[in-house]
């Protein structure tokens, strides 16, 4: 198995994401490409000590962008959605602030 570190790559934070923490218990992460579900399960339950329910993945294609005449596209990625388990408390990702 790969670090968990490296599966993880930083949590997504938007204001649908938000709103899936505080009312559902769910957590979306930016992970790496080539992870599974089972890797991103075992990442985030050794990462913040907590228990997971289920794993949703998502491929995210990237997009198109110009640059005056030029044109470049941004990379793929994936987005896993990551639901706790009864009675788990949320993770707080800023504590500090």
């Amino acid at each position: 198995m790969r670090d968990a570190h490296a599966i993880i790559v930083a949590p997504w934070i938007t204001e649908k994401t938000t709103l899936l923490k505080e009312g559902r218990g769910v957590l979306a992460f930016k992970v790496d490409r080539r992870a599974n579900k089972v890797e991103i399960k075992r990442a985030v339950e050794k990462l913040f000590k907590v228990k997971v329910a289920w794993v949703r993945t998502q491929n995210v294609a990237g997009k198109r962008k110009r640059v005056g005449r030029y044109e470049g596209r941004r990379s793929d990625w994936k987005k896993a959605y990551v639901r706790l388990a009864p009675g788990q408390k949320p993770i707080e990702y800023f504590e500090a602030v």
